[in-house]
């Protein structure tokens, strides 16, 4: 099967974008160009968490009322959370009210504080996982030996919910890969944004 489909102005983009209505603009403005700010990266490593055994699609339908829950993925506020946080963020039809996962999201905040204080940014730490060449053939895995190394050293560090699928996901949205289809529209505008992005702590 092609991992391509004409999107509504008959450029071909990649074929998972035509799965959901909401996926079009997610994709051609969000998936794959690199990110550096801490919120956002810890925002989607927390959302990621959030989507093991669930669709991207639940999730995505429900990012702002996410960031609402957690004050916009803000680690410094999310790290102060207490027991009463979540009882409140379980009784939220808004997000997925899974105790485990709540927890680790708060779990999580505070070993990104911890992170910032050690190594200047998380975004420093990150980006030193960048794999050194782009994927052969995009989208064919769902982990790589860089993000299996990144899962191994979070978890290190005291982190949950970052396995080595999750994380691979995390580095296809954030740009630390290309992996958009070789005919996609979008993987020649961000493999320039790529191009011209200054990684953080180098």
């Amino acid at each position: 099967m092609s991992t391509s489909i004409p999107g509504p102005d008959g450029q071909l983009r990649c074929r998972w974008c035509a799965s959901a209505p909401e996926f079009l603009a997610y994709h051609d403005t969000e998936w794959g160009f690199p990110v550096e700010d801490d919120h956002r990266l810890f925002e989607k490593l927390s959302l990621e968490g959030f989507q093991s055994g669930l669709s991207w699609r639940t999730i995505l339908a429900k990012r702002e009322n996410f960031r609402a829950a957690f004050k916009g993925f803000d680690f410094d506020k999310v790290a102060r959370f207490a027991e009463r946080d979540v009882e409140r963020l379980l009784a939220d039809a808004g997000i997925v009210r899974h105790r485990g996962k709540i927890e680790a999201v708060i779990n999580n905040a505070r070993r990104a504080r911890e992170l910032v204080k050690k190594e200047g940014s998380l975004a420093a730490f990150i980006w030193r996982h960048e794999p050194a060449s782009e994927p052969v053939k995009p989208q064919a895995a769902s982990t790589s030996a860089e993000s299996i190394a990144l899962s191994k050293e979070l978890k290190k560090l005291g982190w949950a919910f970052v396995g080595p699928t999750t994380v691979y996901a995390f580095m296809q949205a954030m740009g630390l890969v290309n992996d958009h289809a070789e005919d996609c529209v979008l993987r020649a505008k961000v493999a320039k944004a790529r191009k011209r992005f200054a990684r953080p702590g180098r």
